[in-house]
C-alpha cells in the first residue's frame, strides 16, 4: 500500500503540470464535462427522486406522537438529503459509473500502447488524459449534487401529496424551517473532494495497469472499490472538521 501510494503521488505530480496547449486542454475539458457529467444526470435524477420519496415516507411512518408536527417530514427530508444522501450516496454511485469508465478507458490505452505512443511524441500522458477528467468532475459534480438535492426534495413532496402523508403547506414549511445556508456549502465541499478522489484514483488505476483485457477489468473494479472506500473515509473526516 505504501508503494502504491508513492506511485499515486508521483503520478499526481505529473498530472498537475501546466498543459502544453491550453486549446487542447479546453477542448478535452468540455468533452469530459459532457461524458462524465451531463451523461450522468439521468441516473442521478431518477435515484434522487426515489431517495427523497423514501426518506419522506420513513419519516412520516416514524412520527407516532401527536406532539410532533408534520412539518418535520419536510425538515428531516431536507437535512438528510443535503447533509448526507445527495453528496455522499450520489458520489458513491458516480464512483461506480464514472470511476469504472475512467479506469477502463485509460487502462485500455495503456495495454494497447497508446500511452507509450504519447510519450514518444513528447506529450505528458498523465496531464493530457487525467487532468481534464479531474477538472471536469470538480467543476460539474457540484452542479449534479445541487440538482440531486432539488430532485430529492421534489420526490419527497410528490410522495407526500400522493399518499396523503402531509399537506403541501406543511411540507414546504418544514423545508424552510431553520434553514442554515452553511449546510449547502458543506455538501458542495464534500462533493468537490469526492470528485477529486473518484477521478484521480480511477485515473491512477487505469494508468498503472499492466497486462491485457483481464487486468483492465480488474483495474476498473479496484478503482470503484478504492474510490468508494476513500469517499466513506473522507466523509467522516470532513464531517468531523466542518460540523464539529
Amino acid at each position: 500500500m505504501v508503494r502504491q501510494f508513492g506511485k499515486y503521488i508521483m503520478l499526481m505530480l505529473n498530472v498537475y503540470k501546466k498543459p502544453e496547449k491550453w486549446g487542447v486542454f479546453r477542448r478535452q475539458l468540455f468533452f469530459e464535462i459532457f461524458h462524465l457529467g451531463v451523461e450522468s444526470m439521468g441516473i442521478v435524477a431518477i435515484i434522487s427522486v426515489f431517495m427523497g420519496a423514501v426518506v419522506a415516507i420513513q419519516t412520516a411512518y416514524n412520527i407516532d406522537s401527536p406532539l410532533i408536527p408534520l412539518t418535520m417530514v419536510g425538515f428531516t427530508t431536507r437535512q438528510s438529503v443535503i447533509l448526507e444522501f445527495s453528496p455522499t450516496i450520489i458520489s458513491l454511485i458516480l464512483a461506480g459509473k464514472v470511476g469504472s469508465r475512467i479506469a477502463s478507458e485509460i487502462g485500455t490505452m495503456r495495454v494497447t500502447e497508446q500511452i507509450d505512443a504519447l510519450e514518444i511524441m513528447g506529450i505528458n500522458p498523465a496531464n493530457y488524459l487525467i487532468l481534464p477528467k479531474v477538472t471536469a468532475a470538480m467543476l460539474f459534480n457540484p452542479v449534479i449534487i445541487l440538482l440531486s438535492i432539488v430532485f430529492s426534495m421534489s420526490g419527497g413532496w410528490l410522495v407526500s401529496i400522493l399518499t396523503d402523508l402531509v399537506t403541501t403547506h406543511d411540507y414546504i414549511v418544514g423545508l424552510r424551517y431553520d434553514f442554515d445556508s452553511f449546510t449547502i456549502l458543506y455538501a458542495l465541499i464534500k462533493t468537490v473532494v469526492f470528485a477529486y478522489l473518484i477521478t484521480s484514483i480511477s485515473g491512477f488505476m487505469g494508468f498503472t495497469v499492466r497486462g491485457g483485457s483481464l487486468e483492465v477489468g480488474a483495474s476498473s473494479t479496484k478503482a470503484v472499490v478504492w474510490s468508494s472506500i476513500m469517499i466513506i473515509l473522507f466523509n467522516l473526516i470532513l464531517t468531523q472538521l466542518l460540523l464539529s
